[in-house]
């Protein structure tokens, strides 16, 4: 496989954006058609228009043949049934491009394509009837150059930078796919998972949480708006005042080395990207910070990593199913 986008790059494209944890796209060779809709299924469908930053997009027919290329907007269409053509792999997973999550979920492979770099005539020899870059930067200029190929599906109003929520993300391809039902029960599945995890774990109500990064150019924090910090909230915490509050703005703030103990919280969750997770462990810094020295702290890394920084409806649910009880082995630690 070759990468798209070289290291330098996307470990810049993350302090900026702070969108991911592996953002490299890969090529396949597998293209194989999957097998077009059942003509019941194209009978039923109604057309339907769907409302995003650049205006409103009417979908007349069922589509056949989907190209995903926003963040989670593969996984989203295989949640509701839906294969496909070709994918992009944001998070490095490489073959069809999705986690464990959504193993086997595939039944012909999709072409792997690319993520911020992408080869539009690849795109184009796939003869998509509809593209999806629902969670996506929200450029101008890629949705031009997306359209031209095919009706496509941008981000929202204010999902520029990769903001689109999973709600948005669920409700806007279930209705350009015409599976507004399914789409419907899969955002009541996460909801549902959620308030039985917060049912489960009532000590986390009103805990504070940090949710932090560190990478080879230094420490940083999520706020509110971030996927990873809306989890935890969901959970019952609240993610720290004092790292909400310099927001300003943005999703991520950088931390200096001098000012670590912004990440002490009730639990401090940190992230390594494109990084070992040694080095984090072996900092003297984040060893002193409080919460951690008193064992209250936990490392997402791999396919945990993964699921939390996905963000996505099929993601969130397994997530939910592995990493609560983590973070209630932490807290208990430090009691």
């Amino acid at each position: 496989m070759k990468k798209n986008v070289s290291l330098s790059k996307l470990l810049s494209f993350i302090m900026v954006m702070i969108v991911a944890i592996g953002l490299v796209g890969c090529g396949s060779d597998t293209s194989e058609e999957p097998k077009n809709k059942t003509d019941k299924e194209t009978k039923d469908f109604t057309s339907s228009t769907i409302e995003t930053k650049f205006g409103k997009i009417e979908i007349k027919e069922q589509p056949k043949r989907i190209v995903a290329l926003g963040w989670g907007d593969a996984e989203t269409a295989l949640a509701l049934g839906v294969e496909p053509v070709g994918a992009s792999d944001w998070l490095a997973f490489g073959g069809e491009g999705v986690g464990p999550w959504l193993k086997g979920a595939y039944k012909t492979a999709p072409t792997i394509l690319g993520t911020l770099e992408l080869d539009y005539e690849k795109i184009a020899s796939l003869e998509p009837d509809l593209i999806l870059d629902v969670r996506s930067s929200g450029d101008q200029e890629r949705y031009d150059r997306l359209s031209e190929i095919a009706p496509t599906i941008g981000v929202p109003e204010g999902g520029d930078n990769y903001l689109t929520t999973y709600q948005q993300q669920v409700q806007m391809i279930a209705k350009a796919l015409g599976k507004e039902a399914e789409g419907e029960q899969l955002l009541k599945d996460v909801d549902t998972a959620f308030e039985k995890a917060k049912e489960e774990y009532p000590q986390f109500a009103g805990k504070t949480i940090s949710v932090g990064a560190y990478t080879s150019e230094g420490w940083g924090a999520y706020v509110s708006g971030d996927s990873r910090v809306d989890f935890m909230t969901k959970l019952g915490f609240t993610n720290k005042k004092e790292i909400e509050s310099q927001a300003n703005g943005s999703y991520y703030i950088k931390v200096a080395d001098e000012q670590l103990e912004l990440l002490d919280a009730d639990l401090t969750v940190i992230l390594p990207i494109f990084v070992d997770t040694k080095e984090v462990t072996g900092n003297a810094l984040y060893q002193k910070i409080p919460s951690v020295a008193d064992g209250r702290s936990v490392i997402i890394d791999g396919d945990y990593a993964n699921a939390f920084s996905a963000g996505t409806a099929p993601a969130l649910l397994w997530a939910i199913d592995q990493l609560p009880a983590m973070f209630n082995k932490a807290l208990e630690g430090g009691e």
